[in-house]
């Protein structure tokens, strides 16, 4: 057994959100920079967020055909995403812990060995508490830096 850390490819990433709700529709945007590497039978994306509220650091693990980000640091929050299925997970707040739920609509995944890309594609209606939240377009794209 290896304790050798597994090859981190040090990455650019682009999150875009777009969260619609009613005919409203606020989209956000953020590139950064992050490592994929594969451990076991799942892929990893790492990358830092700078916020309002202090550093994020994401975590987003990509296995078969499903999807968990966890976020810790100013933010923590943990979203399961199984296609078709509503999924439990929670968001902490300075306030206090939210439970969410995740109906995933489409969750796609690709990594591209060849050209060291690759992008998570998921479109889900959150729950927080309960209560609808809206219908959320996430893309993660990534490559490694240089290409």
């Amino acid at each position: 057994m290896s304790s050798k850390p597994a090859d981190q490819i040090p990455v650019k990433v682009t999150v875009k959100t777009a969260i619609y709700s009613g005919k409203e529709k606020e989209t956000f945007e953020l590139t950064t920079f992050g490592r994929y590497y594969k451990k076991a039978n799942s892929s990893y994306l790492q990358y830092d967020e700078v916020m309002e509220e202090g550093d994020v650091h994401t975590t987003v693990k990509i296995s078969g055909d499903e999807v968990l980000i966890m976020r810790s640091g100013a933010i923590k929050m943990r979203l399961h995403f199984l296609l078709n299925k509503k999924t439990p997970g929670n968001y902490k707040t300075q306030y206090g812990l939210l439970e969410t739920s995740a109906l995933t609509k489409r969750l796609d995944t690709n990594f591209n060995e060849t050209k060291q890309e690759g992008h998570v594609d998921l479109l889900y209606d959150m729950a927080i508490q309960g209560a609808n939240a809206g219908t959320y377009h996430l893309t993660i794209n990534y490559k490694e830096e240089g290409k």
